[in-house]
């Protein structure tokens, strides 16, 4: 048997891609659990597979000077011939190999391959716990009317793994397809019916964001360059702000690049999402200032105990601070975490136009494309955002 189960043993490692030491572990695991299951107890038996397959058996047993239960103790003229300073009522572990040979052969067989079953799953969820938090490249291969769109990520268990994307994570300006190639945010791993796992990926996740510009931006990958903060609305418009940690570096160039290739990169991943960099700033209401680009404030004001900020904005700009349908206001308030109320001048109130940049900040963009906020008229002569 022993020969057999050496080869069972390699045959395993072999098919299931499992570390030697996984599978030993949970060999050594299975037979104790089908001894148990053929004889009882057990409590007192450990068993072994060492790297070539071989078992071995030990069972813990207590020096007695008359034995009563063979199982659980051991005579003392027995265990001074194995351990010759053995005393009465010492424990000790005496080699047991014959045990391995009493297991049935069936059983054993069943309940090794129901343990490696059970591994098999762990090792490859535990594998892919590290993908959360990460961007995976994925293939769209169908359309589930309750739950999303079903992805292949071209795992060799397929028939273990499930990605999906929920209805509630895809982008609704995206149109998907059977076939597509998709990067995706892994959001969870998680345990399904049976022996499944399933990804659960993102589109509109804002971390998207955050991959895609580690993935561009060296400067951010190295850490010389932070994002500070990312709010986004998913296949429309995001905000992203930024700081640098060298002097002398421009941290919104950095992340644009040359002619703007590595911005419209991301852009073009995000189809056309329009991304504004904006300069992060630790004082609050120079903060909600830039966050407010292309605008440029004539002044902030903060209410602490509100926590709101009121930006003062010329007339003239006062639809374009607070965007069509209120999204620039409101992506700035995500952003800085300021409830923003934006308001023009008061009558009689002059400013002069500021000498200096207000803002720094810039709007991502296709070379095709400029930025648009600021086309629409509206008659609002304020507008409030959280």
């Amino acid at each position: 048997m022993r020969s057999e189960f050496q080869a069972a043993i390699a045959q395993l490692i072999a098919e299931k891609g499992l570390p030697r030491e996984v599978v030993m572990e949970t060999v050594a695991n299975a037979l104790l659990s089908a001894y148990r299951k053929s004889f009882g107890g057990g409590d007192n038996v450990r068993i072994e597979v060492d790297k070539n397959g071989e078992v071995h058996v030990w069972t813990t047993k207590r020096v007695v000077a008359q034995v009563k239960d063979p199982n659980e103790e051991i005579s003392l003229a027995e265990a001074q011939r194995l351990m010759p300073k053995a005393a009465l009522g010492q424990t000790i572990e005496v080699d047991s190999s014959h045990i391995f040979e009493r297991i049935p052969t069936q059983t054993a067989k069943q309940v090794i391959l129901q343990r490696i079953r059970e591994a098999e799953h762990e090792h490859l969820y535990e594998q892919l716990k590290e993908w959360v938090g990460e961007i995976r490249l994925g293939t769209i291969t169908r359309r589930d009317p309750a739950r999303g769109w079903l992805l292949d990520f071209d795992l060799e268990r397929v028939d273990k793994v499930e990605g999906l994307i929920p209805f509630s994570e895809e982008v609704p300006s995206e149109h998907y397809r059977v076939g597509q190639r998709l990067r995706v945010y892994i959001v969870d791993v998680r345990r399904v019916q049976g022996r499944l796992l399933q990804i659960v990926a993102s589109r509109s996740h804002r971390d998207l964001v955050r991959r895609l510009f580690e993935a561009e931006v060296p400067e951010i990958y190295e850490g010389t360059v932070e994002i500070k903060a990312i709010a986004r609305e998913p296949g429309s418009r995001t905000k992203v702000a930024v700081v640098a940690h060298q002097e002398g570096l421009d941290p919104i160039g950095s992340c644009v690049g040359v002619r703007g290739s590595r911005i419209n990169n991301i852009v073009r991943e995000l189809n056309d999402e329009k991304i504004d960099i904006i300069l992060w700033s630790p004082d609050p209401a120079t903060f909600v200032a830039n966050a407010l680009s292309p605008v440029k404030p004539l002044r902030v004001e903060l209410r602490e105990a509100e926590r709101t900020a009121q930006v003062v904005v010329a007339e003239k700009q006062l639809s374009l601070a607070i965007g069509k349908d209120g999204q620039n206001a409101r992506l700035a308030a995500k952003l800085t975490g300021w409830r923003v109320d934006v308001v023009k001048p008061a009558e009689g109130e002059v400013y002069e136009e500021p000498v200096e940049e207000a803002i720094s900040s810039v709007s991502a963009r296709r070379e095709r494309g400029r930025h648009d906020g600021g086309r629409r008229s509206t008659s609002s002569r304020s507008g409030k955002y959280r």
